[in-house]
This record gives structure tokens, sequence and C-alpha cells, in this order.
């Protein structure tokens, strides 16, 4: 909206993985603002690097992992 920067994390399976716990996780470790929306997890912010390494941790592979 203003032109701020932020985070899209995509191509997660909304029925295969909860979002919600997802998001919560990623906002608590980078400490930043965000939202799960409908397949997607939406960060406050420029956390492309960490994201990666926070979604490794949680047991995601690291080659389905594209950060653009």
């Amino acid at each position: 909206r203003f032109r701020k920067p932020t985070t899209m994390v995509e191509g997660l399976n909304p029925k295969r993985t909860d979002l919600d716990r997802i998001a919560k996780d990623l906002k608590s470790k980078l400490a930043c603002g965000g939202t799960a929306k409908e397949g997607y997890i939406l960060l406050q912010g420029d956390h492309r690097d960490q994201v990666r390494d926070s979604l490794v941790n949680m047991g995601f592979g690291e080659g389905t992992i594209e950060v653009q």
C-alpha cells in the first residue's frame, strides 16, 4: 500500500500444512507482522533469506524452496 517491502510465501498446500501455525512461527522468529491468507503467507519486511532458513528448520525440503 505504501511501497513498503513485503515477503510472500507461496506454494504451501493449505490442506496438508497449517498456514496459521507456520505464519505465527515465522512472525515470532523474524519479529515482524504478517498474515496467512488463502494459500499464502504475507510477512512485513524483506525476509527472503531468513524465511528459507526457517522453513528448512521446520522440515520443508531445501530443494523445494525457491527465493525470488
